[in-house]
């Protein structure tokens, strides 16, 4: 399963999810969990969830990153969606942007910074407003606060989300020639956790073993990936 990433950017940690249930509509919901409590407070870093819909080939990434303080030194967490390669998506979002590109590629990007403790759980949540029209949202779980990361509607035949697909920590970071990042690599700690559905018949969310992506490039990264039960938490870097 290929992955959409452009050339500055190394899809670094690769991992899975799936739910046990398989509704004949696709999910309507699904929320992607992360706690971030340990990343640098600087730009590079992107935690994240790929998703498929039914009826459509395009694929869509969801997650949060990293960002520089605030003038105020208050942590700031990005939050974004990106809806990749799949001509005839729309949106009429503040938040987002359509970028066209090939005559087979539509791109919506859309993107929230906002004020946020780093040792907060954030859940991601992708919906269905209405038809095919979607939106998602950034949740501080620690104050319930939700924030509009942005929608967006694909083409007619669009169905529901499909129940599994792979995510990654993307680092987004200067490169060596060679492909690997010029140590020091900054420190990334993310505890992914098992995603979750409302959706009737959709059973249990679970997230599969992460694989250490950035081999050859491993001296000095620091890797290590623990399970914790209802997630995986990951670290590296220095």
């Amino acid at each position: 399963m290929a992955l959409a990433a452009p050339h500055t950017a190394l899809a670094s940690i690769i991992s899975s999810w799936e739910f046990t249930g398989n509704p004949s509509g696709g999910l309507r919901d699904v929320t992607f969990p992360f706690k971030i409590d340990g990343t640098v407070h600087k730009s590079g870093y992107f935690f994240s969830q790929q998703l498929r819909f039914q009826g459509i080939t395009g694929l869509t990434i969801c997650g949060i990153g990293n960002q520089p303080n605030g003038p105020g030194g208050e942590s700031i967490v990005r939050a974004q969606f990106i809806s990749d390669y799949q001509l005839g998506t729309t949106t009429q979002d503040s938040n987002c942007r359509l970028v066209s590109g090939l005559p087979s590629n539509d791109t919506i990007t859309c993107t929230v910074d906002f004020s946020g403790s780093y040792g907060a759980m954030y859940n991601i949540v992708v919906e269905q407003v209405k038809g095919t029209t979607w939106k998602a949202s950034a949740v501080d779980t620690s104050n319930g606060k939700s924030v509009h990361i942005g929608s967006w509607t694909l083409p007619p035949t669009a169905g529901g989300i499909r129940p599994n697909e792979l995510g990654y920590v993307r680092y987004q970071g200067p490169m060596s020639p060679g492909m690997c990042p010029p140590p020091p690599l900054p420190r990334a700690e993310v505890i992914i956790f098992d995603p979750f559905s409302q959706t009737l018949g959709a059973g249990t969310g679970h997230i599969n073993e992460p694989f250490n992506f950035f081999y050859p490039c491993e001296g000095g990264i620091g890797y290590s990936a623990q399970n914790v039960g209802n997630g995986y938490h990951i670290r590296f870097g220095s």
